[in-house]
């Protein structure tokens, strides 16, 4: 309305970009989006969260965000600046990413998610001045920043700058003499510091020569990432990228540096009738010490203690304090029935092959676990997920029945454990297709301060802000749920691309796409978003060939069907999409 009051505040505003992005993406297109998304991912994105940034967005090669101090900002854009460098050193020339950065402090207008005006704009054209690796900072950042962190400024000038009307003071950032006052700017992006330890745990080795035992040490090795994953002093990799390195023999700082981790658990599991050989090792793996190893020859009814002892154990070496809080949710047993865990653990591993029998199998198994202990709140979550997934994909029909089975069934999950994270998921999913979005992101909010190092309950926030309409948070939250599953599966990134999508960001979402349809071309919801994106970029040749994807994986699927599959009830983004795919001969 036209007396409504323009939002402002003053903020330090970090544009970066990167240098000869257009004849690295002419050069090799595919190669450059993953390098790309694999530096946001590993260094930029987490460094900003550590400084106590926002990332505002992302535009293609650029990223916007905003600090609440000239020194975070600073400090952030060199220590970012130094890792690319290192990562740069053993690449070849012609490949190498190299960042401009421009840093402002000044007033901005903010609008939702976004933010505008001179204190942006001065910041663009810093980092369009600025040479290839280094950080420009205006006369504003450097009157607060100056003589308060490790860094030194050279003043270059005042500088006439494209539509600013007066010449603004420039000064070039760079790493100077460590001061008493603050730490120096690290040389490697990676969260090992002893306040925050991170650490991967490696799937267990199944030695009991059963493939039927593989999904029981499988589940150990969950059960302990999911007790880490809550305690806030720790970074814990997610379950999906620790596991991608199951029956590989590789180097463990190999594994480390991958992940981004310092510390790695590893072990195996012999079963023989109700006896268990379980064996464990928590490795340093900067210098390959070994902190921490034991052997456990116990019967399967000790596998819950075996598991608290192992995370003890962890906890204790790495010198992890936790709060009251912390201790009564990590040490929280959801059963003491090892055969419903068994059910619920197998039940988790299928229920993501995304198939018809799969659902059926997996509900037959979560139905177990409940019928064995009535108590157990995640194997109601469990059976609950069988029911959202069947009725978000539309396997049989009667999509919204569906949804109000797993309503019921979250709800009994909660009365159960309002703390376990599969409650939370499921909550704060199944709110958005019954008409209850911020209800989601309520529940997924107080998932994330409970569960802080667990990735999934990040992207069920960001599932939930993404049908809510918070666009921009849900951008950042995908991201920050990526950067602890760096080897996500593709409903992480299909997901990302559609909150970018709902954002305009299709450059982005498009490369994100490509990336799931190549590795799953039976993503429905990826040919989707494709037509969508072709259909509304003018390249209706290759919405034809999404939707003729689109019409060989689900012949019924038509136009009308698209709130119900998109769970967005966004007029724009529906339309958005709704164009796209007719352009693309989606009947209606």
């Amino acid at each position: 309305m036209a007396d409504e009051r323009v939002q402002r505040r003053l903020a330090a505003i970090l544009a970066a970009d990167v240098v000869g992005y257009s004849r690295l993406i002419e050069a090799d297109e595919e190669g450059t989006r993953a390098r790309l998304r694999s530096v946001q991912a590993e260094l930029i994105d987490p460094q900003i969260a550590a400084d106590g940034g926002r990332i505002v967005k992302t535009m293609g090669d650029g990223i916007l965000a905003e600090f609440p101090s000239a020194v975070d900002a600073v400090r952030n854009a060199l220590a970012i600046q130094a890792a690319v460098g290192q990562r740069n050193a053993d690449a070849p020339q012609d490949t190498r990413l190299e960042f401009r950065v421009g840093i402002n402090v000044g007033d901005i207008i903010v609008e939702g998610d976004d933010i505008h005006g001179d204190g942006v704009n001065v910041a663009a054209r810093l980092e369009g001045l600025c040479e290839p690796g280094g950080v420009y900072v205006s006369g504003t950042v450097y009157d607060q920043a100056a003589g308060k962190l490790a860094a030194s400024f050279e003043d270059l000038g005042a500088q006439s700058v494209k539509n600013i009307a007066k010449p603004v003071r420039v000064y070039r950032a760079g790493i100077g003499a460590k001061l008493d006052a603050q730490p120096e700017p690290q040389a490697k992006v990676t969260p090992s510091s002893p306040d925050k330890p991170s650490i991967a745990v490696l799937p267990f080795d199944n030695m009991s020569g059963d493939p039927e035992q593989e999904f029981f040490a499988d589940g150990l090795a969950e059960d302990i990432i999911t007790a880490l994953s809550k305690i806030e002093r720790m970074r814990v990799i997610a379950r999906n990228s620790s596991f991608a390195y199951k029956g590989q023999a590789l180097d463990l700082r190999r594994i480390a540096e991958e992940l981004g981790v310092r510390y790695v658990l590893e072990g195996s599991v012999r079963r023989g009738g109700e006896r268990l050989r379980i064996t464990a090792q928590l490795i340093d793996a900067e210098d390959g010490s070994h902190l921490w190893a034991e052997r456990y020859d116990r019967t399967v009814d000790d596998l819950f203690d075996i598991q608290d002892e192992i995370t003890k154990e962890i906890v204790t070496s790495l010198r992890v304090k936790l709060t009251d809080g912390e201790e009564a949710r990590v040490w929280a047993r959801g059963t003491d029935n090892i055969e419903a865990w068994q059910f619920s653990v197998r039940a988790w591993e299928i229920v993501g092959q995304f198939s018809v029998s799969h659902y059926l199998d997996a509900r037959a198994l979560a139905e177990k676990a409940t019928e064995l202990d009535p108590q157990y709140a995640h194997a109601w979550a469990m059976l609950g997920f069988t029911y959202w997934f069947d009725g978000r994909l539309g396997y049989t029909g009667d999509a919204y029945d569906k949804y109000l089975r797993a309503d019921e069934l979250a709800k009994r999950a909660m009365v159960l454990d309002e703390t376990g994270s599969s409650s939370i998921g499921l909550a704060a999913l199944v709110a958005a297709p019954l008409g209850r979005p911020e209800e989601g992101v309520t529940v997924a909010r107080k998932g994330s301060e409970l569960h802080p190092s667990n990735a999934d309950v990040r992207f069920f926030l960001g599932y939930a802000l993404t049908s809510a309409e918070h666009y921009g948070e849900a951008v950042e939250t995908f991201r920050a749920a990526m950067s602890l599953n760096p080897f996500c599966p593709n409903f992480y990134r299909g997901s990302l691309a559609r909150a970018l999508i709902c954002l305009g960001e299709f450059d982005e979402a498009l490369a994100l796409l490509e990336e799931v349809l190549k590795t799953e071309p039976t993503n429905l919801l990826g040919w989707v978003a494709r037509a969508a994106i072709c259909g509304q970029s003018g390249r209706e040749a290759e919405a034809q060939k999404s939707v003729s994807e689109i019409r060989r994986l689900a012949p019924n699927l038509r136009i009308s069907h698209l709130p119900g599959i998109l769970l967005v009830n966004d007029e724009a983004v529906l339309q958005r999409y709704s164009d796209g795919v007719r352009k693309g001969g989606l009947p209606e």
